[in-house]
């Protein structure tokens, strides 16, 4: 018995058990001297703006992820610097969504650096992880003699308007902070498997949809701590002094109010330890 075959016709072909999907590979470097912007490169999916800032304030680069988010196998590699005496502030154009992951991790490295006399403020909105997302994300800074940080982060855990909670998959990140090549302080979280057990524990999270983490570095930390813990303890959060860096941390049952405790920090912690205005950018309230 035999078949006919037509010469249009396309055979088709077997499926591939392991198919390779497309992935992100994205990179912005960015540097700030003291008349402004001295270098910029980036990489698609990674696109930066510099919206206007408000009066009296920093100049701002806000990274945008043109793909809409991270999906396992992504990766994202950014650096800002600021030059000696040079101020500027990085932020995100909106929140960082992780996706549910197939197997592989997304990853995102974090270079921050200022030297000598330079302010550089890292405060990117939050980051927000679905079910079964997996994210490994390291933040590296190094800072001159006489610099100074302010630097912070949010997880948000799952989408509370869907009525999700991040409750399988991967996270680990880590915070690693050096002064003059001297390691100050160093951090990591990991969670892995059945997360929304860990969340849950009261021993643990204590069923928290969001964790947020800001750091001040600079040689007058120790003086600004009275504030930072008033300004924590109002928020639901605490504050603390680690090997000269000022560290507060917000933990909380809704995202909303984790960001507004964070945003309401770092207002005043940046007034007053830097005499800046007491804003966040305007991208932070769109």
């Amino acid at each position: 018995m035999s078949a006919a075959t037509s010469r249009y016709e396309v055979p088709t072909p077997r499926a591939d058990p392991n198919p390779r999907f497309e992935r992100g590979d994205g990179a912005a470097d960015i540097v700030f001297g003291r008349d402004g912007l001295a270098t910029l490169y980036q990489r698609a999916p990674c696109r930066v703006l510099f919206p206007e800032p408000e009066p009296g304030d920093l100049p701002i680069a806000a990274l945008l992820t043109t793909s809409g988010g991270l999906a396992g196998g992504d990766r994202l590699r950014l650096s800002f610097r600021v030059e000696a005496g040079a101020r500027a502030l990085a932020t995100t154009a909106a929140a960082e969504k992780i996706y549910r992951s197939l197997g592989p991790a997304a990853e995102i490295a974090v270079a921050l650096a200022a030297e000598a006399g330079g302010w550089l403020e890292f405060l990117p909105q939050e980051t927000i992880l679905f079910d079964r997302a997996r994210l490994v994300r390291r933040v590296e800074a190094e800072l001159a003699p006489g610099a100074r940080l302010i630097a912070a982060e949010t997880l948000v855990f799952g989408r509370a308007a869907r009525g999700e909670r991040f409750a399988r998959g991967l996270l680990h990140e880590a915070w690693r902070v050096r002064v003059a090549g001297r390691l100050v302080w160093a951090d990591a979280l990991r969670l892995d498997g059945d997360v929304g057990a860990m969340l849950a524990s009261p021993t643990g999270f204590g069923g928290a949809a969001a964790l947020a983490t800001a750091l001040y570095v600079g040689a007058d930390a120790a003086s600004h701590l009275p504030l930072a813990r008033a300004l924590a303890e109002a928020g639901d959060g605490a504050a603390t002094l680690v090997n000269g860096v000022l560290l507060a941390r917000f933990l909380g049952a809704r995202a909303d109010a984790v960001r507004l405790a964070l945003a309401q920090y770092l207002r005043q912690l940046r007034h007053a330890a830097g005499g800046l205005p007491a804003a966040l950018p305007r991208l932070w309230h769109g």
